[in-house]
């Protein structure tokens, strides 16, 4: 915590200069202004993760509501994090829509996630992009913005392994199941692939794909 280590090298400062070990505290004062600097460029990656569920907004499979109201319902339902997947609506659409989710988002402390966009994700100072296999490489997404949350889907094993590579700080995995939502989606061995990912990819994950009332107990 930043904050409690300039506030401990401030007592060991200031109690050095009072005994008149000044030169010392002058040190001690450095490492103090150092702190700061490393508080403002320290990568800030939090995100709530662990038995969530990751939300993902999209009007045309929302019955009827708009991303802005249907942001309102996740958030007040406890939900924690949020990505924002629009492909077929225009960038000025999207980025209105985005500025005022990220006003929502942050003010209820949930983590916002852009699907691609990562201009928009920038503009409106998202908290990650998430990136599809076809989307821009990862790293160099990472090179543009190095303290954002980057996620990418995987579909198979070398995919999630080659993700290990790429310095993302999560993947999705799917689909599980079929899936209406997305058109022409890789295949996946569902299930099974699920379970290897579990055990052997040390990345945290979201499940994707066909999740349903019927079927959530088999994920």
């Amino acid at each position: 915590n930043f904050k409690r280590i300039q506030e401990g090298l401030r007592t060991i400062e200031e109690l050095l200069k009072i005994l008149g070990y000044y030169e010392y505290g002058k040190k001690y004062e450095a490492l103090r202004f150092k702190s700061y600097y490393l508080e403002k460029t320290y990568p800030n990656r939090k995100f709530y993760f662990k038995d969530s569920i990751y939300a993902i907004l999209g009007e045309d499979f929302s019955n009827g509501r708009d991303n802005i109201q249907l942001t309102k319902e996740l958030i007040e339902s406890g939900i924690k994090i949020i990505q924002y997947r629009e492909k077929n609506k225009d960038k000025g659409y999207k980025l209105n829509q985005c500025k005022i989710i990220r006003e929502l988002t942050k003010k209820n402390n949930v983590t916002f996630i852009v699907n691609d966009d990562i201009d928009i994700a920038l503009a409106v100072k998202a908290d990650g992009i998430h990136l599809g296999q076809e989307d821009m490489d990862s790293l160099e997404a990472r090179k543009i913005a190095p303290n954002m949350i980057i996620g990418l889907s995987t579909h198979n094993k070398n995919q999630a392994l080659l993700a290990l590579e790429k310095k993302v700080d999560y993947i999705g995995v799917g689909p599980i199941f079929n899936t209406t939502t997305k058109k022409d989606v890789e295949y996946s061995e569902g299930l099974e692939y699920l379970k290897w990912v579990s055990k052997n990819i040390k990345l945290p994950s979201v499940t994707i794909g066909g999740i349903k009332e019927e079927n959530l107990m088999d994920v």
